[in-house]
């Protein structure tokens, strides 16, 4: 089992940035890859990023690419999502997965899920 909490969510006007990070516990010592996904009001979760366990590959959402960056810190069980240009069409729950690998979460089929942390951008 692993138990993931997400932090940094907030109001932000478009434009802006904010950075999410989520803190894994549990069966952290498995090589789990990470990811967000998000929830925008009235609509479906949908896959947002994902990195592997290891290497450099990365895995963005064409609606978030070249404005939102996904990285993890093995050493400290934490993954982030820097998030830079943010719009209104970005306003959503955002949540923090973990999965076997980088298909489940794009997949919007992980294994373990986060509470969820809501990021508001005013126009």
């Amino acid at each position: 089992q692993v138990h993931l909490v997400e932090s940094g969510g907030g109001l932000v006007q478009a434009g802006g940035s904010l950075t999410l990070s989520c803190a894994a516990s549990g069966h952290t010592n498995s090589s789990y890859a990470m990811g967000w996904l998000r929830q925008p009001p009235g609509k479906e979760r949908e896959f947002v990023a994902a990195i592997p366990w290891r290497g450099s590959n990365t895995y963005h959402a064409d609606s978030v690419k070249g404005r939102f960056t996904i990285s993890r810190d093995n050493a400290k069980n934490t993954v982030y999502l820097h998030m830079n240009s943010l719009k209104p069409e970005d306003t959503a729950v955002y949540y923090c997965a973990a999965g076997q690998n980088t298909l489940h979460i794009r997949a919007v089929n992980p294994d373990f899920w986060g509470q969820g942390t809501q990021v508001t951008v005013s126009s």
